[in-house]
């Protein structure tokens, strides 16, 4: 148990200070959090991706899915980030960028899944 909780805070501690770095150097960029629409979206690509492998076809050990799927997109991406920044375009009265960051994050994340998810299966495909 003790291994599995250091993988996941390895992980996380990887994937929250990855987050940091493309957040400061995107969000400042544009209105709506380029950084953490481009988190989450490649985020749950990535753990679409690991699940797929993992889950599936048991290509990766379980081990290697705490880190990487619990751990390591667990501190990428950033809902309550997300639910801030939403936020203060509310507070600012750009209502206009609201709608699309909070619509585009969702269908992003959700379309990023499926594709994880199926990129996996081509991989399991060639082997």
């Amino acid at each position: 148990m003790i291994k599995q909780i250091f993988l996941v805070f390895l992980g996380g501690g990887v994937g929250s200070a990855l987050r940091f770095l493309i957040a400061k150097n995107l969000n400042p960029l544009s209105v709506i959090p380029l950084g953490t629409l481009l988190v989450n979206f490649s985020g749950s690509l990535i753990i679409g991706f690991i699940l797929g492998i993992g889950l599936k076809e048991e290509m990766i050990s379980p081990n290697t899915t705490l880190l990487l799927a619990t751990g390591f997109c667990g501190g990428f991406t950033t809902f309550s980030a997300f639910s801030f920044e939403n936020v203060a375009l509310l507070k600012a009265g750009d209502y206009i960028n609201f709608g699309i960051y909070s619509a585009g994050s969702i269908f992003l994340g959700i379309a990023a899944i499926l594709i994880g998810l199926w990129l996996s299966k081509m991989v399991q495909g060639l082997s």
